[in-house]
Parts: C-alpha cells; structure tokens; sequence
C-alpha cells in the first residue's frame, strides 16, 4: 500500500523528525542542475512547503533522464533525510532512487513563475497547484472548519436545507430555474407547468434562511453552510452565480443578542484562522496584499462600531466627499458609501443597523418608529458588506402585512405564515457570505479566486 510506505513531507520538516531513509512521493515545482546534480523542490500538497530533492544524476541515470524532470510531473523518490546547508530549508533529501509517476510535458502551462489570475482561471483544474491558489483553498477549508466548531462548541443544529425552491427568500433577486420541460419543443409555446417535474415554476435557492427558520422555533438555534445562487447578469469582482452562504436562525435572540452574535462570531473564526494559517498568512502579506496583519487587527483589537442608518446618511452627507450617488433616507447604500464609512470614516469594522424598510426584506420586524426595521449588515474595511442579519418579523399580522405590501403570492408562503400562527417566538438570524469573508482573510481581490470552480454571469470556469 502507498500511504503505509509514504512520510508525508509535513512530517519530515517537523523539528521532531529524526533523520532517517524515507519515501516520499510529490509533483516538481522546480528543477535545476549543476555539473551532474539536479536539485527538485517537491511538494506533495501535505503542507505549504517543499521538500529539496538532491540527484545525483550519474547515480540515477539508469532509471530516469533529464527529460523526465519537468515541472508539474508526479515523482516517487526514496532517500535519505539530512540536514540541509541550503539557506531557507532545514532539511532535504539525498535520492538514492527517483521514479516518474505521471509524467509531464513542455506544454504544462503552469511552468511560468507568474501568471495573471484570468490566466489561472482559465485553468481552475490546475491552478491550485500553484502556490497562491493552494493557500487559498488550504484557507478556505479552515475557516470552514472555524465555522463549524463555532457553532457546534454552542450547540446549533447543523441543518441542511434545500437547494431547489418554490418561494425567493429576497424577494425579487433573480433566481436559476430548474426544469425538466423540453426546451426545444417549447419555442414559441406557453409554459405548461402540469407537465413540469414539480408541477409548479421551481428555482435553486438564493438562501436557506426561510427554511431554517421553523427548524430554529423547534431545536432552540440552527444553522445552514452550503451553495446559494444568484442569476445576476453583473460580472464584477465582487459577483458569482454559485457561492457559500453560512447562515443561522436562534430563538429568542432579540436585536441586541445579535449585534453580541455577530461581532463574536467573526472575531473568534478570524482569530482561529490566524492561528491555524501562519504560513499562508505570511504568504498572502508577501505576495498579495501588505497590510493583511492590519485586517487582521481591525476584527480582533477593539469593539466594532455601531451606527444607526440614520446616522450614516448624515455621515455622509457632511463628509465632504463627491459621491457619484448621493445618500438619502429611503435609499440603500452603495458600495461607495460603505467603503468611506469603514475605510476612511471609521477605519474598523462598522455594524450599520436599523434601515429603511421600504427597500428591506419582508421577512425583518418592523420597529416602532414604522419606518425601519431591525436589520443590521456588518461592513468590513476593503471588502464592504460581508454579513447582513435581522430580528426576524414574529408577529402574524405584521408579517402579513408587509408581505401583501411586497406583493408576494400567500400560496408560496402559506407554510411560513403558518410559523407565525402556532407558538410564534423572537427570533433572529444572519447571512455570511463566506467567500466574502475569505477574501477579507487572504487579502485576494476578486470572488472568483476562493472559489474552486467559479461560475459568473457568461463564464462557466
């Protein structure tokens, strides 16, 4: 068996380990020679660093050529692990026996040092092998583990909800429309849903969140992690057709109990991925954005700020800046005003709370004063809106209301309704838009690169 023969190159650069003839096996990253020796860095994906392969090429010339070393090739060597004189290394490997697994060719297009990340997207089979988008994804899968150690030490229920629906948690978002109606044959007919396979028009979920909320008045707090879509035409570096959403509902959380929610929750998952990430931290600072550790600083140094909506717009209005849209009352904000008030106004992280409700979600409880609800987006300083959570409307008429307000069809949401007749309780619950948040971690600048296979608006990666 090959895993029970193999060390894994994380443990041989342990201080722990002991020398010894190990097997490894690994891709090439580089290669070079002098007089008869090739010198090979060799990663073999258990960790951000290579190991150095030492060849003596006189010595291995019987079972490998030099034309079997070529980047990206696959390779099992076997040898002896010494201390290394090589600066930046503590350790390599003298191969006493190297052998081609997969080969490689001149043709491999990640040979070249640097490439631009729309080149690299181009190749979303073969980029992670590539030393930025390895950390990203080794990043990308300890903050998701961050998140689900965070709310299971709490005691939520995982829950997962459905990925095809019949009801828009946003309410005019748009949405993919799922069918098995033969498209060809339907040109120029009407739509005939009673052939359809649900009987009825059905979509791919922007959102878990009406879903998880009945789960929540049940198992006390719950939370759903996984793909959401939205058909959205924009292709900008801030937009995806397929991304992650990590979203939870508790019972009896009034709006306070979420602000207190939220700000823990982001400080201690960005707090367990410094810890768990030192290495592709300090890459990502090198290489992609100089003041990650000040990010880092933002979130865990000191409160966030709260600021009612309110008072944003007269942030704004007498900030002096010349923006391209003006902030009002009644108007949301744009990704210009967000970006003043966290990286220019208030330099950290802001919790913008209490919004118009005439252009908010049907679902947010209306406050006393009748024209706000109580809502709340977390803005993050270079990234914006990375959170947007409320206390959810738990009274039947109110709810009621607003939905024939949003000229909503009560058919579709009888069942949700219904939350509200039988033993309605305060709640409240947030969306994380996972990627965002990573981007905000690594200090990458578009969506499409923390995400494996990246789909967009005429883009299929």
């Amino acid at each position: 068996m090959l895993n029970k023969q193999r060390i894994k190159i994380s443990e041989i650069i342990k201080d722990s380990f002991e020398p010894q003839t190990a097997t490894v096996y690994g891709w090439i990253k580089t290669v070079r020679n002098s007089k008869n020796l090739f010198f090979i860095e060799l990663n073999d994906g258990s960790c951000f660093e290579s190991l150095q392969l030492v060849v003596d090429a006189v010595s291995v010339e019987a079972t490998i050529k030099e034309g079997d070393l070529l980047t990206g090739a696959c390779l099992k060597a076997v040898g002896a692990i010494v201390q290394s004189p090589a600066v930046g290394q503590k350790k390599e490997m003298q191969v006493k026996d190297l052998s081609v697994v997969g080969p490689s060719d001149a043709e491999y297009p990640m040979q070249k040092k640097k490439h631009t990340m729309e080149f690299l997207r181009s190749y979303p089979h073969l980029r992670p092998k590539t030393n930025t988008f390895y950390a990203v994804f080794k990043m990308r899968s300890r903050l998701a583990a961050a998140i689900h150690d965070y709310f299971q030490s709490k005691d939520f229920v995982y829950l997962h909800s459905p990925i095809i629906t019949v009801n828009d948690c946003e309410g005019g978002s748009e949405a993919f429309q799922v069918t098995n109606l033969n498209l060809a044959e339907l040109k120029n007919k009407d739509l005939d849903y009673t052939n359809d396979f649900f009987k009825q028009p059905a979509f791919l979920t922007v959102s878990g969140q009406l879903e998880a909320e009945p789960f929540a008045l049940s198992h006390n707090a719950v939370y759903t992690f996984g793909p959401t879509f939205r058909a959205d035409p924009s292709d900008t570096p801030r937009h995806a057709a397929e991304f992650w959403m990590m979203e939870p509902e508790m019972a009896f959380y009034d709006f306070e109990d979420l602000l207190d929610l939220i700000e823990d929750f982001v400080k201690s998952v960005t707090l367990q991925v410094q810890k768990s990430c030192p290495t592709e931290i300090e890459f990502f600072q090198k290489y992609i954005e100089p003041d990650l550790q000040q990010r880092y600083a933002a979130i865990l140094d000191g409160p966030f700020q709260r600021v009612d909506f309110a008072e944003v717009i007269e942030i704004l209005k007498k900030s002096g800046q010349k923006f391209e849209n003006q902030p009002e009352w009644g108007e949301d904000l744009f990704i210009e005003h967000e970006r003043y008030l966290v990286d220019e106004y208030f330099k950290k992280p802001v919790l913008v709370t209490n919004y118009p409700e005439n252009f908010k979600s049907f679902y947010m409880r209306l406050n006393d004063d009748g024209r706000s609800v109580a809502c709340v987006d977390l803005l993050l300083p270079g990234i914006g809106e990375v959170v947007g959570g409320s206390q959810r409307e738990e009274r039947y008429e109110y709810l009621k209301k607003r939905m024939a307000q949003k000229k909503m069809d009560p058919k579709l949401y009888e069942w949700y309704l219904e939350t509200r007749r039988w033993g309605s309780a305060p709640h409240s619950g947030f969306g994380l838009g996972f990627e965002r948040l990573l981007m905000y971690l690594t200090g990458m600048k578009n969506v499409k690169d923390v995400i494996p296979y990246p789909r967009a608006a005429r883009k299929i990666y």
